[in-house]
């Protein structure tokens, strides 16, 4: 069974309906967000060192969960998630910085173990809400994320839906 090693909590400013998480290890990243990125992309898409997540609103504050688990979690049932998608990361320095088109965010995501390549599965909810709101202000926390990494195995895991590029 496993287990949940560690949780955090952060707020996310999406800008240009997206962010992404991406290795603070700058050599690790060939290109950093936005560059690359597929506006009116796929929700979840995976490249070298990072990973760009597309939101529905264009400028908000989001609400991020992040899991880090020692085996694969279970399906969180949590809330009604309205879209979800699984890839994995390579991450050199075991944290990730938050990254929005205006630049990086501060804080960062703890992993915990360094030169790991991880399994993660994302969820979202509030994107039908936050479409609309966006367009008429600045919402806060209406858009909510969850992340579950965990070691990805060296057979590999199933589903592999976006490889990173």
């Amino acid at each position: 069974m496993a287990t949940m090693l560690r949780q955090q909590e952060v707020d996310v400013h999406v800008d240009f309906y997206g962010f992404g998480l991406q290795d603070t290890d700058d050599s690790a990243v060939p290109d950093s967000y936005p560059d690359g990125r597929e506006p009116d992309g796929p929700f979840l898409s995976a490249y070298e060192g990072r990973i760009d997540i597309e939101s529905a609103g264009h400028t908000h504050t989001a609400a991020l969960t992040v899991e880090v688990w020692d085996a694969n979690p279970p399906q969180d049932k949590r809330l009604a998630w309205e879209v979800q998608d699984e890839t994995e990361l390579q991450s050199p320095s075991g944290e990730l910085e938050i990254r929005a088109a205006a630049g990086a965010q501060e804080g960062y995501v703890e992993l915990g173990s360094p030169n790991r390549l991880w399994r993660v599965r994302l969820f979202c909810a509030g994107r039908e809400e936050v479409a609309d709101l966006a367009q008429h202000g600045v919402p806060n926390g209406v858009e909510r994320y969850l992340a579950q990494f965990w070691p990805a195995t060296k057979s590999g895991e199933e589903s592999s839906s976006t490889p990173p590029r």
